[in-house]
């Protein structure tokens, strides 16, 4: 009994869990380039002293599902989609460099290009890349930025940096509290810059959470947590008519 009880503890509380992870999918369902998390559990034996009846339920972190979400045209020439296994490096809270597949950039007052969550983007040094005024913008296929000065002709155009866009598996990423991605390995090299066309103008990439596959996994959770609290129940219940039986044995 004490084994079914541990179990079924556990595995209530790791469906508690997986369903938060659910939950935060479904938060994202418009959130540009944004990838599922996954969730997961796996058994794990307590060890100890006493008899060894208790297995522990586990909520592990399998990664995000890599798939390409849908692809939406907007015409907007800020507007980027990634080819895949391909991630732009943005400058995170900390200075550092991270990683995301969210295209939609802009330029801010002050000349500086950065993402719809007003993260820095990052040029092949690692610096970010700032745009003088201009009348124009233009992104090439490899991540080359140019623009034409305000007031010129387009036999003007000057490049003004190039995205640092990096290749990458999905196994070499991790996504960090602040949803942005970052090697999974902070020991391996770093990762190797792209080459060749690396993304397409005027298209963003849109969230691939399937939303009402998400709806049922959260159904099933909820179900799976029932059970488990039925069998808490069930538990408690048995204990005590074994001890009341063993009152009157005495």
């Amino acid at each position: 009994m004490d084994k079914a009880l541990y179990v079924a503890m556990t595995g209530a509380r790791a469906s508690l869990q997986a369903q938060g992870t659910v939950s935060h999918n479904l938060a994202n369902v418009d959130t540009k380039g944004f990838k599922a998390a996954l969730a997961g559990t796996e058994a794990f034996k307590i060890q100890g002293q006493g008899f060894p009846s208790r297995v522990d339920a586990v909520l592990i972190d399998p990664g995000f599902d890599g798939r390409t979400g849908s692809q939406m045209v907007t015409g907007r020439s800020l507007d980027l989609s990634l080819q895949p296994n391909r991630w732009l490096a943005v400058q995170a809270a900390d200075g550092g460099t991270a990683y995301t597949r969210n295209g939609e950039l802009s330029v801010t007052p002050n000349g500086q290009l950065v993402t719809a969550g007003g993260r820095a983007v990052l040029d092949d040094n690692g610096n970010p890349i700032a745009v003088p005024p201009a009348q124009s913008i233009d992104v090439g296929a490899d991540g080359t930025v140019s623009i034409i000065p305000q007031g010129e002709g387009p036999q003007t155009m000057a490049v003004v940096g190039r995205m640092r866009i990096v290749e990458a598996a999905q196994s070499q990423l991790a996504r960090g509290g602040d949803g942005l991605m970052r090697p999974s390995d902070p020991q391996a090299p770093a990762l190797a810059p792209a080459t060749g066309n690396s993304l397409t103008v005027g298209v963003l990439e849109g969230s691939n959470v399937d939303a009402a596959g998400a709806l049922v996994q959260m159904i099933q959770l909820q179900r799976q947590f029932e059970m488990q609290v039925k069998v808490i129940r069930s538990g408690d219940e048995m204990a005590q008519s074994s001890n009341q039986l063993l009152r009157l044995g005495g």
